[in-house]
């Protein structure tokens, strides 16, 4: 035995001394739980000896290759649109070899049924019909044996269900420096169970898989319909979006809501919403804010109402489009955080509108005026903004970054019209005017914060929206013009049937036949910013061109499952 191990010894010292760092390769296929090649799936290998991430594709039969590794462990992630990303830690690769890695994606219906279904008495086989899993911080839920694509089948329809559940495999372009976009792939989930024949509760939920970490939005609201005709509400929300430790270090956000909220009507004419929310913030600190809300409105006949309203957040533009495709990153979401000289701070607004609506026929008008307060305005921009770290908050799950603005205080004015027309069309025009932030162009970064200042802008909103019968498309086209160059939209509060994002918008969702024995399945597609208007440039310390926007140009799709 010591002769042999000394020969063992022997034939290492013989090995030339670069085998040991020589290169190393890894290939393998991608295929789905039938065996069926996946192309254009996303192979992600990043090593302890590396700082940035090796990415290669598949081609059409599922095939992929990378070369030139360095020896050492590495992480190997792999997505696909419609897929759970599958991650094969402590990959060990030796100098001068080649290894084959073999993966097998799954779905979220796949990995359903591979949970153990827990054993329950008939007397709580109606309450929970779902439960919340985590793998890696995502969600999965959990549906009856037998049935992948059903989450509760009781006999009744989608209008009245007892239970109810949609769910989006959403993905976006990637940004390629001048435009922003949600690069990353995510699932977007709603379940919603009547409770007590008057409560409602649901749960909902926006999961990323890109930017290193996963980004996570997830709500759950309980609602219940009073015998007087309230209909109070109570939620929860939690927020987190993971910044790489390259980007700014420890500088993860996490923030929980507490929401509460009531809707009632007093002597059949006046209809009072009123509620608050409480936010607990925790990045590079520790802030609570409380964010207020509620409106009145007074029916003086059944055509003619006069609304107050109150907001101290801004709203969220895309539920308007009937589903939430939006992102989970922290452009678009509430609390909207910025940084200055590595100081954070909570964008802070006060909105008090007053309105007239009137419906004439198929034809309602609203005349509008508005009193707007905003503090560490949120601005967005677009660009490599690495050399301004401290003064900006990049954003690796849109591509962008947010920038402490000035206040913004203005006061403004809004009519809107909107004209039902033949053929399930629906036409709005709308004029805004009011107050916006500005700066010049092609200023250097360290002349912005001097440069901003409030301006006064006209806008003009022109969209049309519809349905096609033969194919049963839904899509919805917008644009919003603005006077002269702005940094932040025109009347940024307005929820009334004429509100758009800026410029040139394209949402679209197209039911997919075929798909009624297991619900409705439906394609998804938004654009945003399809012109890409309305972006200042800026020289950055380093030399780059920075640009910011009102909105970056980006385009996202997906497919959607309703039970």
């Amino acid at each position: 035995m010591r002769l042999v191990g000394f020969a063992w010894i022997l034939a290492a010292l013989a090995l030339p001394a670069p085998a040991a760092s020589a290169p190393s390769t890894v290939s393998g296929y991608v295929r789905n739980s039938a065996g069926t090649g996946q192309m254009g799936a996303v192979v992600q290998l990043l090593g302890a000896r590396t700082a940035v991430a090796v990415t290669v594709f598949t081609d059409d039969h599922g095939f992929f290759s990378a070369g030139g590794l360095v020896p050492g462990l590495y992480q190997v992630k792999v997505s696909a649109p419609s897929f759970l990303p599958s991650l094969l830690e402590n990959v060990n690769l030796r100098g001068g070899t080649h290894r084959i890695l073999n993966v097998t994606l799954n779905t979220l219906w796949e990995a359903v049924l591979s949970l153990p279904r827990r054993q329950t008495q008939a007397s709580d086989e109606d309450d929970w019909k779902w439960t919340l899993r985590s793998a890696a911080n995502r969600p999965i839920l959990r549906m009856r044996d037998g049935a992948p694509l059903v989450v509760v089948s009781d006999g009744r329809g989608r209008n009245g269900a007892l239970t109810t559940a949609r769910v989006a495999f959403v993905a976006g372009a990637t940004s390629d420096g001048f435009t922003g976009g949600a690069n990353d792939m995510r699932t977007v989930f709603s379940v919603e169970r009547s409770l007590f024949s008057s409560g409602t509760l649901s749960f909902n939920g926006n999961v990323g898989y890109g930017g290193g970490s996963p980004a996570t939005v997830l709500r759950t609201a309980y609602s219940h319909q009073m015998a007087n005709g309230s209909r109070p509400e109570i939620g929860f929300t939690m927020r987190r979006f993971a910044l790489p430790d390259t980007v700014l270090h420890n500088a993860n956000l996490q923030a929980l809501a507490l929401s509460a909220g009531d809707n009632f009507v007093i002597g059949d004419a006046l209809e009072i919403n009123v509620g608050s929310e409480l936010q607990s913030i925790q990045f590079m600190g520790h802030a609570t804010t409380a964010r207020p809300f509620g409106s009145a409105d007074l029916h003086l006949s059944p055509n003619t109402t006069i609304e107050y309203r109150y907001a101290t957040s801004r709203p969220d533009a895309r539920l308007a489009k009937g589903y939430d495709s939006a992102p989970a990153d922290m452009s678009e979401a509430e609390p909207r955080m910025t940084i200055n000289s590595f100081t954070p701070a909570v964008e802070r607004a006060r909105h008090q509108e007053l309105s007239v609506s009137q419906r004439i026929n198929q034809t309602s008008v609203q005349l509008a005026v508005y009193s707007d307060r905003v503090s560490n305005t949120a601005l967005t921009g677009v660009g490599d903004a690495s050399a301004q770290l401290g003064d900006v908050l990049p954003d690796v799950y849109s591509g962008s970054f947010s920038y402490r603005g000035a206040a913004l205080n203005t006061r403004g004015v809004r009519l809107v019209v909107q004209q039902k027309l033949p053929s399930d069309l629906t036409a709005t025009l709308a004029y805004g005017y009011g107050g916006v932030l500005d700066a010049p162009a092609n200023l250097h970064w360290d002349e912005l914060e001097p440069a901003l200042h409030n301006a006064r802008r006209h806008a003009l909103t022109a969209k049309l929206s519809g349905k096609i019968p033969g194919a049963r498309t839904s899509w919805t086209t917008s644009y919003k013009w603005t006077s002269a160059h702005a940094l932040t939209p025109v009347d940024m509060f307005n929820t009334s049937a004429g509100q758009s994002e800026p410029y040139l918008n394209l949402f679209v969702r197209q039911p997919i036949p075929g798909a009624s024995s297991v619900g409705r399945m439906e394609a998804l597609l938004e654009v945003r910013n399809l012109l890409a208007q309305g972006y200042l440039p800026l020289l950055s310390q380093d030399g780059q061109t920075l640009y910011l926007v009102q909105a970056s140009r980006s385009i996202r799709g997906g497919v959607g499952f309703t039970f």
